[in-house]
């Protein structure tokens, strides 16, 4: 989506700019949660390898931090989820598809109700 806007077939409706801004912080945030686990990782792996009852000890705080930092990241991409499901059905209307920026169609999925 280099272009930051695709249509509706059917209509021309536009995604707006602050959807756009709103997706990129989610994926900022979300990317930044990632890296801040990659470093508990790291930690917990080094702790675990030292076998320091200390180190040990301190690795149930550090798990601790990771599952709630997953537990974060599952949220912003739930929330990210219903944005973006929301910003299209108002977006296609009735349209059959979508054209994106770069001028390839996609299909509309329907979901069974």
């Amino acid at each position: 989506m280099e272009g930051g806007t695709f249509s509706g077939v059917g209509n021309g409706a536009q995604v707006d700019n602050k959807i756009l801004q709103t997706f990129q912080k989610s994926f900022v945030q979300v990317q930044s949660i990632l890296d801040q686990n990659r470093l508990l990782i790291n930690e917990i792996n080094q702790n675990h390898e030292s076998k320091v009852p200390d180190n040990l000890s301190r690795n149930v705080g550090l798990i601790r931090e990771l599952n709630s930092n997953i537990r974060r990241v599952v949220d912003l991409y739930a929330d990210l989820s219903s944005s973006f499901s929301k910003s299209v059905e108002s977006s296609e209307g009735d349209s059959a598809g979508t054209l994106w920026s770069d001028g390839k169609a996609g299909q509309k999925r329907t979901r069974p109700g």
